[in-house]
């Protein structure tokens, strides 16, 4: 696989805001954490909106539904600084613990949100807590979504997905031989896979939710992981490569992570060639580099 040579990096933004205490954070009846959701789209939105316009780079937003009808104002402050605008879900649901009917619910509706409030279609999408059914990539199939956020086969390289591996979970009230079975894997899409990666997310070492060990680590040590892992990338893929960096108005809307991520963007700019560029470019790149397997399922419309 290759980018044609060139070296991307992302910033994908997941306004969970209250969203994420909802769906994923176990904070749905602490208006405590309600209050920080609302933090992050009516204070952490508008303090990265100004990061990103201080060093002129386009973004991607991925927006739950709830967001967007919670905060209408800085939504369209995103959407008219000319933001890359993706689906994840309404409420930051969970699409493993839903029903397929759930699912296309939510996606029905929030895919219609979105065409009507940027004038165009979403063309990318990320799952909650980059939890992902099968069904689910059947059906952003179904609506002609190019890439997906999700999944982590690998670090810093796009790649055509692969939906419906499935494997042998281990049973030990059953005999050995019972779940000796290698994994088998699915069928080949068309839809690209822009990789996840929990070590280039701002959230798990630096946002507290209550029950877990999360929001202690010092931005510094983040910095320097991702320095690191951006100077392995450049040194040992000349083909290219991409750094998509997840990031939350509830996390790096904080003081002290916008100030951790002016060092960053500083340093990767003293690097020559390096594009900052919405994940939609990484896609386009990608599918100009590398053709879709033969037999692939592709996305509506292509």
């Amino acid at each position: 696989m290759t980018l044609g040579g060139r070296k991307l990096i992302s910033f994908g933004v997941d306004v969970d805001a209250v969203a994420g205490w909802l769906g994923s954070y176990g904070g749905e009846d602490s208006p405590g954490d309600i209050s920080r959701g609302m933090f992050a789209g009516e204070v952490g939105c508008p303090r990265l909106l100004k990061l990103f316009a201080k060093y002129g780079i386009k973004t991607t937003w991925f927006i739950p539904g709830h967001s967007l009808d919670t905060f209408p104002e800085e939504m369209a402050a995103v959407r008219d600084a000319g933001h890359e605008i993706g689906l994840h879900g309404y409420s930051h649901e969970n699409p493993t613990a839903m029903t397929a009917e759930q699912q296309r619910d939510i996606l029905e509706h929030t895919f219609k949100q979105l065409t009507e409030f940027c004038g165009k279609p979403p063309v990318g999408s990320v799952a909650p807590w980059w939890e992902v059914s099968k069904e689910g990539t059947e059906m952003l199939l179904e609506k002609g979504i190019l890439y997906d956020h999700s999944f982590q086969h690998h670090d810093c390289l796009p790649y055509y997905l692969r939906m419906g591996d499935s494997w042998k979970p281990i049973d030990y009230k059953e005999k050995a031989k019972s779940w000796m079975e290698p994994l088998k894997k699915g069928e080949t899409t068309g839809m690209v896979q822009i990789p996840a990666n929990w070590d280039l997310d701002d959230l798990p070492p630096m946002m507290f939710v209550k029950g877990s060990s999360n929001g202690f680590v010092d931005a510094r040590t983040i910095e320097t992981k991702w320095k690191d892992h951006f100077t392995y990338c450049l040194r040992e893929h000349p083909d290219g490569f991409c750094m998509p960096i997840t990031i939350h108005p509830d996390v790096s809307g904080r003081p002290h992570v916008l100030m951790m991520l002016e060092r960053f963007i500083e340093w990767v700019n003293t690097h020559e060639g390096i594009e900052w560029v919405p994940m939609k470019d990484i896609q386009e790149q990608f599918r100009k580099s590398n053709a879709a397997p033969e037999g692939a399922v592709m996305p509506k419309g292509l």
